[in-house]
């Protein structure tokens, strides 16, 4: 016999406790899963998400942001169920975790089990004992197999808390006293699988283990897990598994996983050079090469583009300031574990920078300013630094510096839902820029401790709801899940997987003009307090290109490309007018480069590799008639054209966000 948990009874009450250590898909810590793991699943209508499964590809992707590109295209539709669409498949899952941990101790005797939740791909279990390889995984789940194949019922039993903790104690597994501790429900439940094991658990789970399909459940990795996430305890081996209704239901998963595997941008960024985190200088830390710097200077040129024309005012701000700044802004209250430690400069002690918005309150403040000066909108790409546990990192999604394209506006309070709209309009326009025009979007409401009064909190959450339905967004009311400070809006965005990823959020603040005294002059000649409003729309620069890189596996559209258009000539006797040609493209304007010392299939080749989206190919004829061949890597064989041709329809293309 032995004790697991089910995610009703601890799981989902403690879920930000749990291990900072990495899952099998993406390296996020699993305290991150629902919000941030790159697989999970896109809910359509709600409640359904649709892979497909693969047929033949073609030779060449059709654009840039097909779902598929360059994999397996998909002729038949499977539609993935999710924990919440389907009660049985939640069941499934729950009950896997179990048998999963009852084949263990049958196999590991001495292994001692913790929790077992369900989680949104699939299952995962804790346990303390010896490290496990891939091949252990493999005798597990045919122990999984034949306990399954024995169609043992499912009891659930209901007993007095002592007699549960003489129960565990019994059995010595002391990780289920703690559990039990936290579990403030009463009576407490068991849940036993035949009369051979049994299970502290809230359920709920199938009848019997006849009714998992064991064709339909893979065991996909182990990780190591701090108890309780916590770097001081234990390191637990975490079993992650994934269970679906049925064998095409996996075969849909596992396809749509490789696919996520091969838009990995870790992987990507270092196949196309475009960035690099390097051990000598510390993890989280990104290092931006030449053609990775090309494609962040395209998004911040844009970026500042349209925050000029929407009345935006730029700003530069240091990236440390005094301890004193964050005890005033209450960061060092409520945010000290996020933060850097201090440092001693002249005998005062000065902090690197976890937000940028005291920095603009500085701003505003140095000042007085009349009702008439409203609105004021300041703009920022800051860079921040916040110290996150190294199990914690993961590529470009979760680093410890990083950039935020970070904006502030003050207002009076019947300015704040035309600002909102505003920051709508304005959030949409860059979006779309980057191909993005899918959202989920949520409006968080007051929570039970909050700064500001009833009747300001009201009309605040008023403004948003008026903007959201003013702009013909559908949205989903998070009851509760304001910040302490204020009302928010928070927007997923959805990309070429169906995977939604947090970027831009709206935040209505009552607390930092009140921590920083900050005023203005009304009508009246009296002091009053501005409405502030915090907005980012890219989230950071790192985490976007991130999830540009998946959106597009790398194949950038062509306005977005670092290289547009690579030369190459049939022979190093073509090389001098392929130098003159890229020249001449470079002082249009168009990012060009020239290789050579190759024969042609071969720079052809490395020309694809490397997802460039034009060649532009030259032999003796070309040279003779000062033309060149454009093979585009979406529209294919363009034929011969001048360069000045070339030039008018690369710029143009570029320019419309097109392709050549």
């Amino acid at each position: 016999m032995a004790l697991s948990l089910s995610s009703r009874s601890f799981f989902t009450s403690s879920y930000k406790s749990l291990s900072p250590l990495k899952n099998p898909f993406s390296s996020f810590p699993i305290r991150q899963y629902r919000g941030l793991f790159a697989l999970d699943p896109c809910k359509y209508n709600n409640k359904t998400t649709r892979y497909k499964l693969p047929r033949r590809r073609s030779s060449f992707p059709t654009h840039a942001s097909t779902a598929l590109q360059e994999a397996p295209a998909p002729n038949e539709k499977i539609v993935l169920p999710t924990n919440e669409s389907s009660d049985g498949l939640l069941r499934i899952r729950h009950t896997c975790a179990h048998v999963m941990a009852m084949a263990v101790q049958k196999l590991y005797p001495n292994a001692k089990v913790t929790i077992g939740p369900w989680i949104d791909n699939g299952f995962y279990y804790d346990f303390d004992m010896e490290p496990l390889t891939d091949r252990d995984l493999k005798r597990i789940k045919k122990e999984m197999d034949r306990i399954i194949s024995r169609n043992l019922p499912l009891v659930r039993e209901e007993v007095s808390r002592d007699e549960a903790q003489r129960r565990i104690m019994s059995i010595n597994e002391p990780y289920k006293i703690e559990i039990l501790e936290s579990i403030q429900e009463e009576p407490i439940t068991i849940y036993h699988i035949g009369d051979e094991w049994w299970d502290l658990c809230a359920g709920p789970h199938v009848e019997t283990t006849g009714n998992i399909n064991k064709k339909a459940i893979e065991l996909e990795s182990v990780a190591g897990a701090y108890w309780r996430g916590d770097v001081k305890k234990p390191m637990l081996q975490r079993i992650y598994g994934t269970a679906w209704e049925n064998e095409d239901q996996l075969k849909a998963y596992l396809h749509f996983k490789e696919e996520a595997k091969r838009r990995d941008h870790r992987r990507i960024g270092q196949d196309l050079d475009l960035f690099s985190i390097q051990d000598e200088a510390g993890g989280g830390l990104v290092f931006w090469h030449p053609k990775g710097a090309i494609i962040r200077h395209i998004i911040e040129d844009t970026w500042k583009k349209i925050h000029m024309e929407r009345g935006y005012d730029l700003l530069y701000t240091p990236h440390v300031a005094k301890a004193d700044l964050w005890k005033i802004s209450g960061h060092l209250d409520f945010y000290k574990e996020n933060m850097f430690d201090q440092m001693e400069i002249e005998e005062e002690l000065f902090q690197l920078r976890p937000m940028n918005c005291p920095y603009h309150v500085l701003i505003y403040k140095r000042q007085l300013h009349s009702y008439r000066d409203f609105p004021i909108r300041v703009a920022e790409l800051g860079t921040v630094y916040r110290y996150e546990l190294s199990g914690s990192l993961h590529g470009l999604f979760r680093v410890r510096g990083f950039t935020q394209d970070d904006a502030h506006i003050f207002c009076l309070e019947d300015q704040i839902k035309d600002e909102i709209r505003g920051v709508l309009d304005l959030t949409e326009e860059i979006l779309q820029q980057f191909g993005f025009d899918k959202y989920e979007v949520n409006l968080s409401t007051r929570p039970e401790k909050a700064v500001g009064d009833d009747e300001i909190w009201e009309k605040a959450t008023f403004a948003l709801k008026d903007a959201l339905e003013d702009k013909g967004w559908s949205y989903q009311i998070d009851d509760g899940g304001g910040a302490f400070y204020g009302p928010k809006i928070d927007l997923k965005i959805e990309d070429a997987l169906g995977r939604k990823w947090q970027c831009s959020t709206v935040q209505v603040d009552f607390n930092l003009p009140q921590r920083f005294n900050i005023t203005y002059v009304d009508s009246n000649q009296e002091r009053k307090r501005p409405i502030m409003i915090h907005r980012a729309v890219l989230g950071s620069l790192e985490r976007f290109f991130g999830v540009l890189i998946e959106n597009y596996a790398g194949d950038f559209p062509l306005w977005l490309s670092p290289i547009q258009a690579r030369v190459v000539p049939v022979t190093d006797a073509q090389l001098q007018y392929c130098n003159e040609v890229g020249k001449k493209l470079k002082a249009s304007g168009i990012r060009v480069e020239v290789c050579s010392g190759e024969r042609l299939p071969k720079l052809i080749r490395n020309a694809e590799k490397q997802k460039i989206p034009l060649m532009a190919v030259v032999g003796p004829k070309e040279v003779e008639t000062e033309t060149i061949t454009v093979r585009s890597r979406f529209g294919g064989e363009l034929g011969n054209m001048s360069i000045d041709e070339f030039i008018s329809k690369t710029k143009t293309a570029s320019e419309n966000h097109t392709f050549l």
